[in-house]
């Protein structure tokens, strides 16, 4: 039988003392129920096909270098142009989810992309292209942002980081399929690379589907003062992991919530550190990570490769991405998360350094694939780093702020290393990336947060 908890004010309701008995509830199942495994397939198909837009251009640059006559410099702007849109769907999707609910923001922000991805596959130049992939990027980060919000809500605290981590492994299976979807239909001739927008704009699929199966954020409306099955859902959670483990649950540890405060809170004390130290973080990650991924294809064709044997280069190194996400899943529950991103930034930056500088097609491999692996543990980590650190009310923005700076810092890192290789030549473009792939793991291991198997409201309290 489900153990309800005691009210410990003896009948005083205090305002928000549903958040507190509901988010006490959540946090004390112990394990991941089957709604828990429904919810996490149907996000991680949402994942797929945002990591499938977000990657479509970098696999279509080399063919657009050769049909449109595209410059270097031109594969840097439009890849920043995505990066804009990124940064305004950060801050406008965190924001709306904290004032309007998560779920719709989430489900919206699945047909905004799709529909804008669609449109790219009729691009008739880059300026057309550029435009519709800062739409893309609006409505891909925006759903980013608040899905990994949505999940560090919804799951228990003592698997919510491996199955962030699980999340992501799923939605990465995006990054070889866009992969190979290129390497089949690029080769086929001009225009063959409209299909990979194409092929993105599938998530609506998806998006319908969680229309009816995906819940509002049982912490989020209950903070809100609305009711309407949170209770239910919640005891049906209890029910469910009291058959798996076979005994009744621990009794919740309520704590008073902490009220709702202004946006400006976000400016200041200890607030305006997580959110400064969770954007630098953001920002190197994106520097390093896409200045990688984003260029490869079109870097190794400068290297002397043809567009084919880049393309298949590239759907090999996209194979890391999910075995590099399955691997924070042992790990990111057990240790603490700051120090284990510490650990993997110094791998990956020495990983770059050999990818750039070793001329051997088996090494550019094998660093290549290591570095690109560790690369999504480490995003697996700092995503459920950031998706826990800020207060319930500012939760949808603050991670907002983070992302969206580092969205922000693709803008500047698609020109700087189009720029470096034009001035510098290549083995500056990967000193540079090993440099901000370092910078992001000092920033965490010197200044981050304490948050494994924490209540977020105790890290709130922090």
């Amino acid at each position: 039988m489900v153990s309800r908890p005691s009210d410990p004010d003896a009948g005083v309701s205090p305002p928000g003392s549903g958040t507190a008995d509901l988010a006490a509830r959540l946090d004390r199942i112990p394990v991941v129920t089957r709604t828990h495994h429904r919810w996490a397939w149907l996000l991680g198909s949402l994942f797929v096909f945002d990591l499938v837009d977000l990657n479509s251009f970098a696999f279509a640059a080399p063919a657009l270098r050769a049909e449109w006559g595209l410059s270097i410099g031109g594969v840097g702007a439009i890849t920043s142009a995505g990066f804009v849109g990124m940064f305004f769907g950060a801050i406008v999707g965190g924001r709306l989810s904290d004032r309007i609910g998560r779920r719709p923001v989430l489900i919206g922000a699945v047909f905004f992309y799709s529909l804008f991805s669609l449109l790219s596959a009729f691009a008739v130049g880059p300026w057309s292209l550029g435009i519709l992939r800062v739409l893309t990027g609006f409505g891909l980060q925006a759903m980013t942002g608040v899905l990994l919000v949505w999940v560090s809500e919804m799951f228990p605290r003592a698997h919510r980081g491996r199955y962030q981590a699980l999340l992501l492994a799923i939605g990465l299976a995006g990054v070889p399929i866009a992969a190979w979807a290129a390497r089949l239909v690029v080769p086929l001739g001009e225009g063959g690379w409209r299909w990979i927008f194409v092929v993105g704009a599938l998530g609506a699929i998806a998006g319908v589907v969680a229309l009816r199966a995906l819940p509002e954020s049982v912490r989020w409306r209950a903070a809100h003062g609305l009711t309407g099955g949170e209770e239910e859902l919640v005891a049906k959670l209890e029910a469910q992991a009291e058959t798996r483990t076979g005994q009744p649950l621990p009794e919740p540890e309520l704590e008073r919530p902490v009220g709702a405060g202004k946006v400006s809170e976000l400016l200041r004390g200890a607030t305006l550190r997580k959110t400064i130290v969770a954007s630098a973080a953001c920002v190197f990650l994106i520097l390093s990570f896409y200045g990688f991924s984003s260029w490869v294809p079109t870097l190794l064709v400068e290297r002397g490769y043809t567009t084919a044997q880049s393309l298949t280069f590239s759907s090999i190194l996209a194979i890391a991405a999910v075995p590099g996400a399955l691997l924070a899943m042992p790990i990111i529950d057990r240790f603490e998360r700051k120090t284990v991103i510490f650990g993997l930034q110094v791998a990956v930056a020495v990983l770059l350094l050999l990818f750039g500088l070793i001329p051997h097609s088996a090494a550019i491999l094998i660093c290549g694939f290591g570095a690109a692996m560790l690369m999504q543990t480490g995003v697996a980590t700092l995503y459920t780093y950031i998706a826990e650190v800020f207060p319930l009310h500012l939760r949808g923005l603050g991670s907002g702020i983070a992302n969206g700076s580092g969205r922000l810092a693709g803008v500047v890192g698609g020109l700087l290393v189009a720029g470096l290789y034009s001035g510098l030549g290549m083995s500056a473009v990967y000193v540079y990336l090993a440099v901000a792939a370092l910078a992001m793991g000092l920033v965490m291991l010197l200044f981050g947060e304490r948050t494994t198997n924490r209540r977020l409201e105790e890290i709130e309290r922090a």
